[in-house]
């Protein structure tokens, strides 16, 4: 599934956000505009070029406690020739500039780490401002992504 990177985020008109720990589910009408990050399929250009190993750590750390957007199917990556392609199925949000918030797919540090995409420097300076210790330490039911309206639906059971 390819997006151009900085493109408007189209693929779900909802943002759902699952806890880790049990089956409870949030979710809303985004009130932030959504842009693509890291959405690469093969044939299609991407850039590349080297990022900061603190960049790869917190992005990993993000996606470890953040749990977005999980769908029943699984996206495989289909860039390289790996014997054993990694899957995902989700996503990420990142908070960007007030009203602008990052849609990546789960994959995107493989991308990083394995194939030298480098995310727009927008997405990079968005992710190292993540407050990853206050977003490890939320629990249900709170999310860690800091633009849920107060309005959320939640599936309790």
């Amino acid at each position: 599934m390819f997006y151009e990177d900085l493109s408007e985020y189209t693929y779900q008109d909802e943002d759902a956000f699952g806890d880790r720990e049990s089956f409870y589910e949030l979710w809303y009408r985004p009130e932030y505009i959504r842009l693509n990050v890291g959405w690469l399929e093969a044939g299609k250009p991407y850039s590349t070029g080297p990022v900061s190993t603190v960049f790869v750590e917190k992005l990993q750390a993000v996606q470890r406690v953040q749990w977005m957007n999980v769908c029943l199917g699984v996206h495989e990556c289909d860039l390289g020739s790996e014997a054993e392609a990694p899957e995902g199925n989700g996503e990420i949000r990142i908070p960007g500039e007030v009203g602008v918030a990052y849609a990546a797919p789960f994959l995107i540090a493989h991308y990083i780490t394995v194939h030298g995409y480098r995310p727009p420097q927008v997405f990079i300076d968005a992710v190292l401002a993540v407050d990853l210790d206050a977003w490890a330490a939320t629990r249900w039911p709170d999310v860690p992504f800091s633009w849920v309206p107060e309005n959320a639906e939640r599936l309790l059971e």
